[in-house]
């Protein structure tokens, strides 16, 4: 479950032209799980309706205080006690002013002047505008009244020039929400917690253009460690090049091959609490990788090349283990339970994550998975068809029910 999910989370909007991206933040905290209703300023209904957030929300949107939604209760006073978290996207300086000295003068001021909940600011203004005195001085305040507040960032105002002031992207504002949000519940399950997690098909090189490796995107290596990251732990990631997005939050290791991701993994294992082995390392790799690109030669009618096994990564650490919860990845063909298991004691595993690949919608490269989880002396438990994250869920869930 995401750390968002039946969080009340209000969306304080104030009239500058990022006003428009509020629209797409609180799309984003709404598919994080959140429930999401938006308070206005006057100035900021000249940049975007009520309406758009009323009907992205399906909530009423509270932009006028002298407006009665419902005569049983104030409606500043019944939105602030509702909210679980609020957040001012953009803060105009305007705003910015209001809020350190506790000027409530319309329906977005009063709502915040009401709020007891944790209250966090995005600004958004022009470049001068946030370096004046008077600005900085009110964001000083704020922090030390106990908000958090997001540092603009550097960029093309509407101005036409380039200064400090531009709003973040949504996502990046989602992503420092989470992370304050994790960082403030040590009841977490994972609060505390060292996980290592790996990901992606690991290349061995023949010559300077082609390598050897395996369909691995990396999607369920990340969404493990997405996941570990909200239950509470901090996260390593350690990972060959992918076209994904680095999960924000996490420590991200980069590496190629199936010796580098062994360096790396045994210089982490010692301290980490949890291993989530998660990429696909190449069995085997060339004997000889030659320096310069290997050409097709005039009458060639084949080329061999010489193999030689990878070390077995997992089995080397979970033969080392002080404490440390190792969990496996075994991607099948067929024979799914018989090869796993065998997997799962030979390499005196806490537990491994079994997939038959051959099936429509499991493993390489799409966003669904269904696996199998075994664990020592346990009948095996197979999940149904589920997106990458949920499936993350399911496997860290029952590592903590086993003691990780």
């Amino acid at each position: 479950m995401s750390i968002w999910q039946d969080q009340h989370v209000t969306v304080v909007v104030s009239g500058g032209i990022a006003s428009y991206k509020a629209i797409y933040l609180v799309r984003q905290l709404m598919k994080q799980g959140a429930t999401v209703r938006v308070t206005m300023t006057a100035h900021a209904t000249e940049f975007v309706t009520p309406l758009t957030f009323q009907t992205l929300t399906q909530q009423p949107v509270f932009s006028d205080e002298f407006t009665m939604q419902d005569p049983k209760h104030v409606g500043h006073v019944a939105l602030a006690d509702w909210t679980d978290l609020m957040i001012m996207v953009p803060a105009t300086a305007n705003l910015i002013a209001k809020v350190a000295n506790g000027i409530a003068d319309d329906a977005a001021t009063t709502t915040i002047l009401a709020t007891t909940a944790p209250k966090y600011v995005v600004p958004a203004m022009n470049s001068h505008m946030y370096a004046n005195p008077a600005t900085q001085r009110n964001l000083a305040q704020l922090q030390t009244d106990g908000l958090q507040v997001l540092t603009p960032a550097t960029g093309m105002l509407a101005e036409g020039y380039v200064g400090r002031g531009r709003m973040p992207e949504p996502d990046e504002i989602v992503d420092w929400l989470t992370q304050t949000l994790i960082d403030q519940q040590t009841d977490l399950p994972l609060h505390g917690k060292k996980v290592l997690v790996t990901a992606g098909g690991t290349r061995e090189m023949i010559d300077p253009v082609r390598y050897i490796s395996n369909r691995s995107s990396g999607k369920m290596g990340y969404a493990m460690a997405t996941v570990a990251r909200e239950l509470g732990a901090e996260v390593t990631l350690i990972s060959t090049p992918t076209a994904l997005t680095q999960p924000a939050g996490v420590q991200y290791i980069e590496v190629l091959s199936a010796a580098e991701l062994l360096t790396q993994v045994t210089a982490k294992f010692a301290t980490t609490d949890m291993l989530v082995m998660a990429a696909a390392v190449s069995d085997y790799r060339p004997v000889k990788a030659v320096d310069q690109k290997i050409k097709k030669q005039p009458g060639q009618t084949g080329l061999t090349l010489e193999l030689t096994e990878t070390a077995d990564i997992l089995k080397q650490l979970a033969a080392q283990k002080t404490g440390q919860f190792v969990i496996g990845f075994a991607a099948e063909t067929q024979h799914l339970l018989a090869n796993a298991e065998k997997k799962l004691a030979e390499k005196k595993l806490d537990m491994l994550v079994a997939n038959d690949v051959s099936q429509p919608g499991v493993g390489f490269n799409g966003d669904t998975n269904q696996v199998t989880l075994l664990t020592p002396n346990s009948t095996p438990v197979t999940t149904n068809l589920l997106s990458k994250t949920e499936i993350a869920h399911s496997v860290l869930t029952a590592a903590i029910n086993r003691g990780a």
